[in-house]
């Protein structure tokens, strides 16, 4: 069995602004809040993601790209 290579970097967009950002994701947490560089506002999950990056990321956080529940 081959280990999965883990992407740690996502490039976020603002739902409000459409700012975007590329932002490195951490591996240890889940990160529940993030706050826009350009207009401010603090994004939450949407209802079903675990975490910003899985709601307005390219790529999601590293639990989900291994498989594993969200910070499970």
């Amino acid at each position: 069995m081959t280990e999965q290579t883990v992407v740690l970097e996502s490039t976020l967009t603002c739902p409000e602004c459409g700012h975007i950002e590329t932002e490195t994701m951490p591996t240890d947490s889940c990160q529940w809040f993030y706050e826009c560089k350009s207009c401010k506002k603090v994004l939450k999950p949407k209802d079903g993601d675990c975490c910003v990056y899985c709601s307005y990321g390219t790529v999601p956080c590293p639990p989900i790209q291994k498989g594993d529940d969200c910070c499970g």
